[in-house]
């Protein structure tokens, strides 16, 4: 015979805390005005958390008449509240507070070493918290950005920033940005910004870092330049200059040129003047507006369009433009919504985000949409999946088998791939896509019958 009293246990430790019962450690947590005294017992402490027993292994812990004396300025009270009451009952009710409390609450567990405490705090934040988030993503990403275990947040605000760059250039928070951050931003491929702004933007920014530099560059002596240099240097590989236009760089980047390596000016030079010659790098502009893939899968999908062998694919410079016609949580998940935004609008690639799951699926119409009610015959369209759409190892695709049933287009429905290979019928359940089998495509791994977020369809132009 068994019984489990752990309810018990955890109500009499919750009275623990409340009664303070022969406690023996005061916590001074916070700093005027908001600032705490905690009382609370070092075996419950050590038992509960690694860091506090880390601390209580030391021997140079203060120690005031019999009790133990830590003081942590860097965490708010009412955080450290939410954690003590997690240490002693094992419960936590996150629902009501404010997005600013849970980054605290976040930042405190970290400090604290809970490493699930802070990752449901994160996951609550990123899910619940999208206003918060979007208000300011640049402050967020200040406070946030040294510590590498908050990835999922700091991938939001990193996404949200590049997506609307005018939330981070025209913040008064840009010329403030430590250096390594500025670094991790200027890094990324999809800032959706020209850049000579970008240019203009780094230029601005280093002149806040030295506040005795002439504004006007055409007063500065060597070491102003020097100084300059040294300020922007690890930034100037991060810049494409390649993609800025011969009179912007005559106008904006000349003046700074003594900044750039002789080597990197001569090539920029050679860029301008020689019109056949193409300069080795990643353009940063393969933007893409969508809330489920990126530029990497756009390569894929630009070299299953063109059907490129291994040996010979696209690597940055695409020949396609990849412009978003229609996204279901957006314009309504309805027949009528997909045919009002995608009808008649020439080859599509369509993409599904499986509930529950990093899995997407889709497929490419290299014909049209149309409300006809009829079928259409191509060897050139296909389906594919990302079993994880971070990993494109995971990438499968297969190509129509050239039969009647290739696409079906009817007003009742939205994109329909194959002979029931894969489509989504309106009057059925608009939250469902179903795969019923290989009857027009060979087979690939797509579920039967699944419920999905969302789905996006992009117009693909040739260019």
């Amino acid at each position: 015979m068994s019984h489990n009293f752990i309810s018990k246990v955890t109500e009499a430790l919750g009275q623990l805390l409340v009664t303070e019962t022969d406690y023996n450690v005061i916590v001074h947590i916070g700093k005027e005005p908001n600032s705490k005294e905690f009382h609370a017992h070092s075996i419950i402490l050590r038992c509960r958390s690694e860091y506090f027993n880390n601390l209580f292994s030391t021997k140079n812990i203060e120690e005031s008449d019999g009790k133990y004396i830590i003081k942590r300025p860097n965490i708010s009270p009412q955080a450290f509240d939410i954690i003590l009451k997690y240490f002693y009952t094992g419960k936590i009710n996150i629902t009501n507070e404010t997005g600013t409390e849970l980054l605290d609450l976040m930042i405190a567990s970290d400090e604290c070493m809970l490493e699930k405490l802070s990752k449901l705090t994160e996951d609550f934040i990123v899910k619940e918290q999208q206003q918060f988030l979007q208000n300011d993503p640049v402050g967020i990403l200040q406070i946030i950005y040294c510590r590498k275990t908050f990835v999922e947040l700091q991938k939001y605000c990193l996404d949200r920033i590049c997506s609307d760059s005018n939330n981070l250039f025209e913040s008064d928070k840009f010329t403030q940005l430590p250096a390594p951050l500025l670094e991790i931003i200027l890094k990324r491929d999809d800032l959706k910004l020209e850049e000579i702004e970008i240019w203009d933007n780094l230029i601005k920014w280093g002149l806040a870092q030295e506040q005795t530099l002439n504004k006007n560059v055409t007063r500065w002596n060597q070491n102003d330049i020097n100084t300059f240099k040294k300020i922007l240097d690890k930034f100037i590989p991060l810049i494409r200059f390649y993609d800025i236009s011969a009179r912007d760089y005559f106008n904006k980047v000349k003046p700074y040129e003594e900044i750039l390596p002789k080597e990197l000016r001569d090539d920029i030079l050679k860029s301008y003047m020689i019109s056949e010659y193409k300069p080795i790098y990643t353009p940063r502009h393969l933007y893409i507006d969508s809330i489920m893939i990126n530029r990497k899968q756009l390569t894929i999908f630009a070299n299953w369009i063109d059907k490129m062998k291994e040996n010979v694919t696209y690597i940055n410079d695409i020949p396609y433009k990849f412009n978003l016609l229609y996204r279901a949580s957006r314009d309504g998940n309805t027949a009528a919504a997909f045919h009002a935004k995608c009808d008649d609008k020439g080859a599509t690639i369509v993409v599904v985000k499986i509930t529950n799951s990093e899995q997407i699926v889709g497929g490419y119409n290299p014909l049209k949409w149309d409300s006809s009610n009829s079928r259409k015959q191509t060897n050139d369209s296909f389906i594919f999946s990302f079993s994880y759409r971070s990993n494109l190892q995971t990438a499968n695709v297969v190509y129509s088998q050239n039969n009647d049933h290739s696409i079906q287009c009817y007003s009742y429905c939205g994109p329909v791939f194959g002979l029931n290979d894969l489509y989504i019928n309106y009057d059925d359940d608009p939250y469902n896509w179903y795969h019923d089998g290989s009857s027009s495509y060979p087979t690939i791994n797509i579920p039967n019958c699944t419920n999905v977020d969302d789905y996006e369809v992009f117009q693909v132009i040739k260019i």
